[in-house]
């Protein structure tokens, strides 16, 4: 009998190694790899020739200036925080993975959309590997899902939901989750590097193949990213992650990869008994519950995506009672606040290097772009100065090293959404004051440097 062929491969970038190690030399993580059997030169055939077997009709290469572009077909369903996410609707046949921390609502979300398409007359295939079609009913029943249009398929064999697909020929599929299904033709474990590779990519040739909107749910690592090869993310059309505390009802779909529309789009949900509503205003969530005259606080307004969002960033500065000050930052980038500190106390005068600094932002958002810097150095300056700030004031810039404001984009939708919300001053770049107009009611303040932008904030 001939000895059965293995090899090592690391369950989080898809090396390939002959003999086990400990760390993997392409990522450099820790305990990654696993034992998987080789497969068979009869399997692959099998599996890339049925990936092929739909493409007979190969497109000619065209000259660019000859394709007429056409703008992709949407389908919108009933939340518009969903249409917004995904770039204005579902488009057909496309492939769109959802990532989250268990029991954050990735189930419920995608049996709210099912329904909602349902409404518009789209046949769903839902998959399931996870729960049965009881459990998924009695859920549908608390969520009041309309499931006229609704299949529900509690299957994890690869081959068999690739039957049912046929037979039903459904306009949405919904697979819960990718991590639970196993293609029999690959030789490795369910949840495998090789699995969830040849699925996806089974998945995206029905999709593409077929034009059926598929959407896949992932499982997510402790560090917060989608399980499996990076290359899964990189197959698919749209990646969205959906975030949120366990402790508080307001959840977070955010695009961090979309081939129809924006990336780093927001949508806000709050977590119901009867499920998940959205939220149409996030910037009065994030300020409902501010104090006023608050030390440590500013109001910045953050981009995210097309979507200007008004969010309190709040800093506590204490002294140290150990050697090493301590850095400690929630929905910030550590790195950009040690940095902004370190610009306050050369350019600004501000003693820190013996002060504890712990900053979060409110609401449980993830704020990333550069514009949040002018905020972020209100806060710190304000504790520390123990000066509370203005409650009708709010910070939009970039912070430089030599201490200079810089520009930053779309600076006209942020000042609306400022003054929609009732703000009477907005500090802002100098830069950004030329070429638009100002609008009535609110005061624009121009500011070059981040000692002025402080002495006009907190004196």
């Amino acid at each position: 009998m001939a000895k059965l062929k293995t090899q090592f491969v690391c369950q989080d970038c898809g090396y390939i190694s002959p003999k086990y190690l400990g760390r993997c030399p392409n990522c450099s993580k820790w305990n990654t790899f696993v034992e998987e059997k080789v497969q068979s030169t009869s399997s692959k055939t099998r599996v890339s020739s049925f990936n092929s077997a739909s493409n007979s009709n190969h497109n000619k290469p065209e000259l660019i200036g000859e394709i007429k572009a056409q703008d992709e077909p949407r389908i919108e369903t009933e939340s518009e925080e969903f249409n917004r996410v995904l770039g204005g609707g579902v488009v057909p046949g496309s492939l769109v993975l959802i990532g989250g921390d268990p029991g954050i609502g990735k189930s419920t979300l995608l049996l709210q959309i099912s329904g909602q398409l349902s409404q518009r007359k789209q046949k769903v295939l839902y998959v399931s590997g996870e729960e049965s079609a009881n459990q998924i009913k009695m859920r549908a029943d608390r969520l009041i899902v309309d499931n006229s249009q609704v299949y529900i398929y509690p299957e994890t064999d690869m081959q068999l939901i690739r039957s049912a697909i046929n037979d039903i020929n459904p306009d949405i599929v919904v697979v819960d989750s990718i991590q639970t299904i196993q293609e029999p033709e690959v030789d490795s474990n369910i949840g495998s590097i090789g699995q969830v590779k040849a699925i996806t990519a089974e998945l995206m040739n029905i999709a593409k193949s077929n034009g059926i909107t598929v959407f896949v749910v992932g499982h997510v690592t402790k560090g917060g990213a989608i399980a499996g090869p990076k290359t899964l993310e990189h197959m698919v059309d749209t990646v969205l992650y959906f975030e949120g505390d366990m402790h508080h009802s307001y959840r977070i779909l955010r695009a961090v990869k979309n081939r129809f529309g924006s990336t780093d789009e927001l949508g806000i949900f709050e977590m119901r008994g009867e499920g998940l509503k959205e939220v149409s205003n996030p910037s009065e969530v994030f300020l409902e519950e501010r104090l006023k005259n608050a030390t440590g606080s500013a109001i910045v307004v953050s981009m995210e995506g097309t979507r200007p969002i008004l969010v309190e960033i709040q800093a506590l500065i204490t002294q140290s009672v150990f050697g090493n000050a301590q850095r400690t930052a929630t929905g910030l980038d550590r790195n950009r606040v040690a940095l902004l500190m370190a610009v306050l106390e050369k350019r600004a005068g501000l003693m820190l290097q013996n002060q504890d600094a712990y900053l979060k932002a409110a609401g449980g958002v993830k704020l990333n772009e550069p514009a949040i810097d002018l905020a972020i150095a209100v806060s710190i300056a304000s504790s520390y100065k123990n000066i509370g700030t203005n409650a009708t004031d709010c910070y939009i810039g970039e912070i430089g090293l030599t201490g200079e404001i810089r520009r930053v984009s779309r600076i006209e939708s942020r000042v609306a959404e400022a003054k929609k919300l009732g703000f009477k001053r907005v500090l802002l770049p100098k830069n950004n004051l030329n070429g638009w107009n100002y609008p009535k009611d609110i005061e624009i303040v121009g500011v070059s440097t981040l000692s002025e932008a402080l002495k006009i904030a907190i004196g």
